[in-house]
């Protein structure tokens, strides 16, 4: 799968970009805050609708646009598939409405009809690596399960209707339990979202358990390459409610031991989170929330036994996300049969230089790469050979001489 076509309208900084994209490797050359990243934002966009960037959609409107009574920002792209070629639009709406306050809404379309964001995404595959997306290690466990939830949602369309009926849920039982925390109430009203809750989350945690198991198998060799051998990465999973039992008299298993969860079918894991859920609903109707389940999931990164998101070191910590990243791009082929499209900024500037060989030979295997850099010379000239090479200044891209 690649872009063949990238149109931009009152997008970030571009109030009008139109540009053939062509296979294979692409190298985005300029200073900061020229629209570089704005662009692979906009292609990520198309896989994910959503911004890594951005805390609300609006924000993605062009700021001079959005001044007016009516704005819109449009990202168009036409891609190949399966032999087949595909359009797809999103279209960002801001307007007026009769108390002076805006109104924002988003729309849609696949080949030019209109469906929810849920029934279209997986339709345009990408993997988006910015050097802030470190956070996925150093952040909170919200920058973890954001990750994996865009990750599996690009391979598996039931996966994002679970995760949205199941966020669904979480709010009604929440709010629920925090009335009968204050006023009191029949407790029965509870069963009826724990049903729910579980059988949402049953198809979270299954997917999320082969997900991880998947990943870490592919991460382990990416990493072993761009470390020279020298480290071992592991990926553990801490889902919130744990299907293995511990024997009685032992302590939990420490956090380094791989645990494995791939033999419990969806129904198993529902019955087990539903019964947690009863046995500790005193314990959350007392605290007014949720305390078991997917939402409350965790998982760290381990590096020669060391958990990098507690010690790792600054190249450590890029080496494991550029390792996950590129996993990730196996991953959804193995899933997809189809490369998804790599979409790399300012990735080479903290590597050294047989880490940044590593990558570069990694990335020749990739079926499209869009690569931004302010330095052209961190390159090597066989690799620039392979690759086109285009000039963006002030939100105008140009291409340049291969010379």
């Amino acid at each position: 799968m690649y872009l063949t076509h990238l149109s931009l309208t009152n997008f970030r900084l571009f109030s009008r970009l139109d540009m053939d994209v062509p296979r294979r490797i692409l190298l985005l050359v300029g200073e900061n805050a020229q629209g570089k990243t704005s662009i692979l934002e906009a292609i990520y966009y198309l896989a994910t609708f959503t911004s890594f960037h951005a805390q609300a959609d609006r924000q993605l409107i062009n700021f001079v646009a959005a001044g007016d009574g009516l704005s819109i920002g449009r990202i168009v792209a036409t891609f190949q598939r399966d032999e087949r070629k595909r359009k797809l639009e999103v279209r960002l709406i801001q307007e007026a409405t009769v108390n002076g306050s805006p109104r924002f809404r988003k729309e849609v379309l696949l080949d030019g009809v209109k469906a929810p964001a849920s029934q279209i995404i997986g339709q345009f595959n990408a993997v988006l690596f910015l050097p802030q997306m470190t956070s996925i290690i150093e952040g909170g466990p919200d920058e973890r399960r954001r990750y994996i939830n865009l990750a599996i949602a690009q391979t598996d369309p039931l996966y994002m209707q679970a995760l949205t009926e199941y966020t669904q849920a979480l709010s009604q039982r929440n709010a629920l339990l925090k009335q009968l925390c204050e006023r009191s109430g029949d407790p029965s009203q509870l069963s009826f979202w724990d049903n729910l809750l579980a059988s949402r989350g049953a198809v979270l945690m299954h997917a999320r358990i082969k997900a991880f198991e998947e990943l870490e198998s592919l991460a382990v060799r990416v990493h072993e390459k761009l470390s020279g051998g020298k480290e071992v990465l592991r990926i553990r999973y801490q889902p919130s409610y744990e299907p293995v039992s511990t024997p009685g008299g032992q302590f939990a298993l420490p956090m380094d031991t791989a645990v494995s969860r791939g033999g419990f079918t969806q129904t198993q894991l529902q019955d087990g989170l539903l019964d947690k859920l009863n046995k500790v609903r005193s314990e959350e109707i007392a605290r007014g929330m949720t305390t078991i389940g997917p939402h409350r999931d965790e998982f760290r990164i381990i590096c020669n036994g060391i958990d990098l998101g507690d010690y790792g070191s600054r190249g450590q910590v890029r080496t494991a996300i550029l390792s996950l990243k590129m996993a990730e791009v196996d991953w959804i082929k193995s899933k997809t049969n189809q490369w998804p499209v790599l979409l790399l900024d300012e990735t080479l500037a903290e590597l050294d230089h047989e880490r940044r060989n590593s990558l570069m030979n990694y990335l020749e295997n990739a079926d499209q790469v869009l690569l931004t850099t302010t330095d052209y010379n961190l390159f090597s000239a066989e690799f620039a050979a392979h690759s086109e090479k285009w000039q963006v200044s002030q939100g105008v891209v140009e291409r340049l001489s291969c010379d």
